[in-house]
């Protein structure tokens, strides 16, 4: 039995058995989405390549938070994936706890804050600012129209990888590893010409299906950027016809989708140490894993 009345959080490195208490935090916090805390193959993920820790009070997990390590060596940012807490425990100071813990050494921080009231002002407390609205839309694949000269084509994780390698300094191997095994997982090319112009993965369980992480090639610019998304989303055929992708509010794809009849569904917000962590006019962010 849980109590309001906590006064004792003792925050610890989460290991494989906690996976079930850390799935029970996750449910009574509403994240029942496949690739979330309930869901023990994105919790996995984060126990290898990330950093997992849980807030303990009278023997049980209470809560937990996670962090993946982004960015290049010489420029190392540290995305906070999750950060949940019990509701019946809300007020305890076990968020601020496991936050302690996770960002505790400083440096470059960000991460997709939800709505909720203790949300911002717990990030702030850590110097975080929030910067723009990460919009989650969702629409009709059909309505969509491409430009000649582009196309989307099948790839594997490691060339995916091995592009957004090449063109951004930074290793994604594992996490396109692990979108490309979620439910109807697949990673895909974005051409024009012949020329890969982007490269990600596609795929999610129900009405999470659709883009999941898209990273584009320098020579990208301008209306390359909403181009290489729009020909990605075009190409799939998902159940029911409608698709998902979460796009900073920003990015020059949110006007071509929702004037085809798109809708934004829902919303965080971008918060970061410093607001260039992320570009919002060319990422195509994981929520959890940017």
């Amino acid at each position: 039995m849980y109590s309001a009345a906590v006064t004792r959080i003792e925050v610890r490195a989460a290991q494989a058995e906690d996976l079930p208490d850390i799935a029970a935090v996750a449910l009574a916090a509403g994240q029942d989405d496949e690739w979330a805390g309930a869901d023990p193959a994105y919790m996995t993920h984060l126990l290898t390549h990330g950093r997992v820790l849980v807030g303990v009070s009278g023997g049980a997990v209470v809560g937990f938070g996670a962090t993946r390590r982004l960015g290049t060596a010489a420029s190392p940012v540290t995305m906070l994936s999750d950060l949940f807490v019990h509701p019946r425990v809300h007020g305890s100071g076990c968020g601020q706890a496991l936050l302690a813990g996770l960002w505790g050494d400083g440096g470059q921080r960000m991460t997709f804050s939800s709505r909720h009231a203790n949300a911002l002002p717990l990030y702030t407390r850590f110097g975080l600012d929030a910067w723009w609205p990460l919009l989650y839309l969702h629409g009709p694949v059909a309505a969509l129209t491409v430009p000649d000269g582009w196309l989307a084509v099948a790839e594997t994780p490691a060339e995916v990888a091995a592009l957004e390698l090449d063109w951004t300094g930074v290793d994604r191997s594992a996490d396109h590893l692990a979108w490309a095994g979620r439910p109807h997982g697949a990673s895909v090319l974005a051409r024009h010409g012949g020329q890969p112009m982007a490269a990600g993965t596609v795929g999610g369980a129900g009405d999470e299906y659709g883009l999941i992480h898209l990273a584009l090639a320098p020579s990208a610019a301008g209306e390359d950027a909403a181009t290489a998304v729009l020909t990605v989303l075009s190409s799939l055929v998902p159940p029911g016809g409608q698709a998902r992708v979460c796009l900073p509010g920003p990015h020059p794809a949110v006007r071509a989708l929702l004037a085809d009849g798109w809708r934004v569904g829902e919303f965080d917000l971008f918060m970061a140490t410093e607001p260039d962590l992320l570009d919002p006019r060319r990422a195509v962010p994981s929520p959890a894993l940017a």
